[in-house]
């Protein structure tokens, strides 16, 4: 129930933004569409980055999949494609994010759990078995061990008879977010760096289009930051990225145009669509200014988006189906290029199938029922859209200029700093959610006396043995000799400055394994240990 209190207290977005009852041309005194907004698909590219937008083609429709096995995890992929879906997402379990093979100790009790287990070449040929690789992108959400499952699908591609030159899809590949909000790092954040520059090297000179990093915000979001943290801190990692690559002799028109976002997208429908809107703009001056990028491409902030899956409730779970369209309609009206729709049921397991085909069905809906798609930016110049974009944009200004002030990025992590804001919010967050005063239909308003039962997706018990097995049989079939000459030449790469993806690609090729690279490394590297 609505008080009387509650229709007089300030409203604010979820970054602490007053929202006023009423805006009008005052508010945009002085404010200049040339520089501002700008034509679609030109500079700075506020109102998108193409300049038909939907009107040429929908978003990419990419359902994010991943549990079990690779042999499951393939049959999600050719029901998703069947129903409609128009990219491949994956999801790896916790022991293959952090390098470890399905047989060591620290992964008992979670392989296969929030992923699909990949231990070796042999699972990625079953993982990619029968899909059409040199028609459909994929994109996969790994880390620490990006470079190592980003080989293993060029491998798998080569025995398809499909060239690396006609692969696309993405890495997130973005380990500083993880030091910042996730946490599955393996080994200190610079030679994490070199791993990354290393592959931005490397698939520009065999894979060219692949987007070699996914520079996320969707995890700071989800570790409880608010709109304008996601942009700033992500962004702000951005930086570092390409400051990295050119201290590496890679030069900026080279790898920009293979950069890519990932962002979240939250309930507050019009913040989320002025994060959108401002993002694009500021990397589009950061990379012009700052960068003094030429290439055009360069300068296009293209991103990925995912509902929020921290918005997901386990009270009436039916609910998170109108807030996660809610949601994809702000990412949407903010102009993605691809788009996960999160099944309702998420808050207490895998997504079912019925839950999946849901998620996917509210995307089609938006792209073809809606009418949102029929022009480009249809909420460009509405007094309240553009003064919200310019406040979360100034907002962001001023936390990349505190990280500037701190020495970058990866300082900024080192001390903790990014990680302290994020805290404070996520705090402020659930105080409000606690006490009422941010309501959450199903938690704090509107709540069930009786909670019905829901259908969960059900984890095979026997999984782990069997993939334990898999794994096994591969060491024992391979040439043994060979294994332990090619993870040699990785471990010198490592002491030196070779490229490491070309001795790890060999080393996998004769069926290395995951876990064994990644040892290799972490003797080579150390491995990260927070506040040390």
């Amino acid at each position: 129930m609505t008080t009387k209190r509650d229709r007089q207290a300030p409203r604010l977005t979820d970054s602490g933004i007053e929202v006023r009852a009423l805006y009008d041309a005052a508010d945009l005194a002085g404010w200049d569409p040339v520089t501002k907004l700008g034509r679609p698909g030109e500079h700075p590219y506020t109102r998108g980055v193409r300049s038909d937008m939907y009107r040429g083609r929908l978003w990419t429709m990419r359902q994010y999949a991943g549990f079990g096995t690779a042999e499951a995890t393939n049959e999600r992929f050719k029901f998703l494609l069947g129903a409609g879906q128009t990219g491949l997402s994956c999801a790896f379990d916790l022991p293959t994010q952090m390098g470890y093979d399905s047989d060591h100790p620290r992964s008992e009790g979670e392989v296969g759990k929030v992923g699909v287990a990949i231990d070796s070449l042999a699972d990625m040929r079953l993982l990619l078995a029968g899909l059409p690789l040199d028609r459909v992108t994929t994109s996969m959400t790994i880390n620490a061990t990006a470079a190592i499952l980003l080989l293993f699908y060029e491998l798998v591609a080569e025995e398809n008879g499909v060239g690396a030159d006609k692969l696309g899809g993405t890495i997130q590949n973005d380990i500083l977010k993880e030091y910042v909000a996730r946490g599955t790092y393996i080994y200190p954040p610079r030679p994490s760096m070199r791993l990354i520059t290393d592959t931005f090297a490397y698939c520009n000179e065999r894979i060219p289009g692949w987007n070699t990093i996914s520079i996320s915000g969707y995890h700071i979001r989800e570790a409880g930051s608010t709109a304008v943290q996601e942009i700033a801190f992500t962004i702000a990692n951005g930086i570092a990225y390409v400051e990295a690559a050119m201290a590496a002799g890679l030069d900026v028109d080279a790898i920009a145009p293979r950069l890519s976002f990932f962002w979240n997208a939250h309930n507050n429908l019009f913040e989320e669509v002025a994060k959108f809107r401002a993002a694009r703009r500021m990397w589009a001056r950061i990379m012009t200014e700052r960068f003094a990028a030429k290439d055009p491409r360069s300068t296009l902030l293209r991103f990925h988006t995912q509902t929020g899956g921290s918005t997901l409730t386990a009270q009436q779970p039916e609910n998170n189906i109108v807030r996660v369209t809610v949601q994809a309609l702000s990412a949407v009206l903010g102009g993605t290029q691809s788009l996960h729709t999160n099944g309702f049921d998420e808050a207490l397991g895998l997504p079912t199938e019925k839950a999946a085909k849901i998620a996917l069905r509210t995307q089609q809906i938006v792209g073809y029922e809606s009418g949102v798609v029929d022009t480009v930016d249809p909420l460009a110049g509405s007094y309240f859209v553009e003064s919200l974009t310019d406040e979360v944009e100034r907002m962001a200004w001023d936390y990349l200029e505190r990280i500037d002030a701190l020495g970058g990025a990866v300082v900024a992590i080192e001390n903790g700093f990014m990680q302290e804001e994020i805290e404070s919010a996520a705090y402020a967050y659930a105080k409000g959610v606690d006490s009422g005063e941010k309501p959450v239909v199903g938690v704090n308003r509107f709540v069930d006396d009786v909670v019905e039962p829901t259908e969960v997706f059900p984890i095979d018990p026997t999984l782990q043995q069997s993939q334990v097995e898999r794994t096994q049989r591969v060491r024992a079939e391979r040439d043994q000799a060979a294994v332990d000459a090619a993870l040699a030449d990785v471990a010198a790469a490592a002491r030196g400055t070779q490229n490491l993806l070309v001795p790890m690609r060999v080393a996998l090729k004769a069926m290395a394994t995951l876990g064994e690279v990644s040892d290799v490394l972490r003797d080579a590297f150390g491995v990260y240990q927070p506040g040390r």
